[in-house]
């Protein structure tokens, strides 16, 4: 069995695929993929993640503020506001947060200070309700662990999702205790690189992800990727490691089930 550790399921493009939201998991379900995490990337879409969890028993959800969304007000009313919604039983995840300084000019120093604070306010969040945390970073690898070392991030614990850094920042989210979520991207041709940090990572330290509706693996790539192709990302697993895709399914399913306590 497995586990789509980070989808977006109310991001899916429904009338594109000609399908509905409950054949989506329908299919995952045929395609051996049990559980599923729905995240949040935007406050705006908690009150449609629960509707969804209450409509399907395999799927939690998590409650976050993406990097790109920065720019937006956050004031300290509506933290207090998402702190009690996050109390629901359907959410086991704060995120996906974190820094983002790919598409950021250096300059616009307003717009990285505001990525770092909601970052710390969700740290914040996750300690204060004993929830992992969803980390996105790219191109903010010094940024993003010194601040979730001097936030003690380690308290709350977490993943870093969909992960494209190098094996430097690898070790030192390892070290704080951090799992390490792999994507559809493992199986990209020019993933060469990601794929020799997929070697060095300890198989009891990492997920599995489709980030659906994105980033669909080979042989999906460029179209709408969904939760029924993540067996595609453990068999890369698999063959990188050298085990069987039985060994990944398990072990990933009970990280999962472990960083997110759910069982």
């Amino acid at each position: 069995m497995f586990v789509d550790s980070h989808c977006h399921l109310n991001l899916l493009n429904l009338e594109k695929l000609g399908i509905s939201l409950a054949d989506v998991i329908k299919n995952a379900v045929s395609n051996k993929v049990t559980n599923l995490l729905s995240v949040a990337t935007h406050p705006e879409q908690h009150l449609e993640l629960i509707k969804i969890a209450e409509q399907f028993s395999l799927v939690k959800i998590s409650f976050g503020l993406h990097p790109e969304h920065a720019d937006q007000e956050f004031s300290d009313l509506y933290l207090e506001h998402w702190l009690e919604l996050a109390r629901s039983p359907y959410v086991i995840g704060i995120g996906e947060t974190g820094l983002d300084y790919y598409r950021t000019d250096y300059d616009n120093k307003k717009l990285i200070s505001n990525q770092q604070n909601f970052f710390i306010k969700q740290i914040y969040l996750a300690k204060t309700l004993g929830k992992p945390l969803i980390i996105h970073t790219r191109m903010a690898q010094a940024d993003t662990i010194r601040i979730l070392t001097a936030e003690q991030a380690f308290l709350s614990r977490g993943v870093m999702h969909c992960f494209t850094e190098n094996w430097f920042m690898a070790k030192q989210a390892l070290d704080l205790g951090f799992y390490i979520s792999f994507s559809g991207i493992i199986t990209f041709n020019n993933a060469a690189d990601l794929r020799e940090v997929v070697k060095k990572v300890p198989l009891d330290r990492i997920l599995i992800e489709t980030d659906s509706p994105y980033l669909a693996p080979v042989p999906y790539r460029g179209k709408i990727n969904q939760p029924c192709y993540v067996p595609y990302v453990a068999e890369k697993i698999a063959v990188i490691k050298n085990v069987s895709i039985n060994e990944v399914a398990e072990t990933t399913s009970l990280n999962y089930k472990n960083l997110f306590k759910v069982f």
